[in-house]
């Protein structure tokens, strides 16, 4: 028997007009480090970190569910519309929970749709962060598959969904984090993979903001699974080579998850990260 050190608690902020109620987790001390979780999913992909002292011994880990995911539920009359996320949303999202947390410039941690953001928060307001984490990222991504089977009356798409990041997953990650990780898509609400899908396929707004990036101020670090379909190696490194003073590692035997499919295979790379964060600080101060 044991009790994890994770707590949990729920914060209510205003998001463009919109009173959101957001669940987010938290463990450790020290450092703030937000985490951003991968389309369809929630702050689950990140428990194995959270639950890890030699990470969680200088660093506080937040992580938090999107709205529409996981425990944070939808906004008041979301019964009456279509979820579509769109990059200022997601920003103002982010903003706001670090603002209602009270965070002093975090290092942002975020993976997929996460990563990406996390690029886009480092062109347009770097300043409000100590680095930046950009795991499974790259500039754009244009859907090689339809969208809308995600959300459709004749297929189920949480299935639907967890069957195309079965692909993204490494061969080599354990096989009970392989199915726990297509769970997650499995449980998501409906449309709500559909909707985060339509940010991360149709915007290509951070391509030209690439060259914006300051990262002599705020480091950039952008991590890849050699195993990932949907962001290869060859996209995060196009991406990175935009990014003047942007660092990169390609990750063996990892997938589009890595910190949920192969927890034991990503941590080293992880620990590196942070240390390149922390080096980043030094450098600025």
């Amino acid at each position: 028997m044991s009790v994890e050190p994770i707590t949990g608690r729920y914060l209510t902020v205003d998001i463009e007009g919109r009173t959101q109620r957001i669940y987010f987790e938290e463990a450790g001390q020290g450092r703030p480090v937000l985490c951003m979780h991968t389309a369809g999913a929630d702050t689950r992909q990140w428990r194995h970190l959270m639950n890890d002292a030699g990470i969680t011994g200088g660093n506080r880990l937040i992580a938090f569910d999107m709205p529409w995911h996981g425990k944070s539920l939808p906004p008041e009359g979301f019964e009456t519309e279509e979820y579509l996320l769109t990059t200022e949303t997601y920003i103002a999202t982010v903003l706001a929970v670090i603002e209602g947390l009270g965070l002093d410039r975090p290092v942002l941690a975020g993976c997929s749709m996460g990563g990406r953001i996390a690029l886009q928060l480092a062109a347009l307001h770097g300043d409000r962060f100590a680095g930046f984490i950009a795991i499974e990222a790259s500039d754009f991504q244009p859907a090689w598959y339809d969208i809308d089977w995600f959300h459709r009356p004749d297929a189920h798409g949480g299935e639907m969904g967890a069957a195309l990041v079965s692909a993204n997953i490494s061969p080599h990650a354990p096989e009970a984090e392989r199915w726990n990780t297509q769970w997650m898509f499995m449980a998501s609400g409906p449309g709500v993979f559909r909707g985060d899908l339509g940010f991360y396929t149709r915007d290509d707004s951070l391509i030209g903001r690439l060259g914006q990036i300051d990262t002599k101020a705020t480091p950039v670090h952008i991590m890849v699974g050699a195993y990932d379909l949907t962001c290869t190696p060859e996209d995060a490194q196009r991406t990175a080579d935009a990014i003047p003073g942007a660092t990169i590692a390609v990750m063996d035997e990892l997938g589009h998850f890595p910190m949920s499919e192969h927890p034991e295979g990503f941590r080293p790379f992880f620990l590196d990260a942070l240390a390149r964060m922390r080096a980043g600080q030094e450098v600025a101060a």
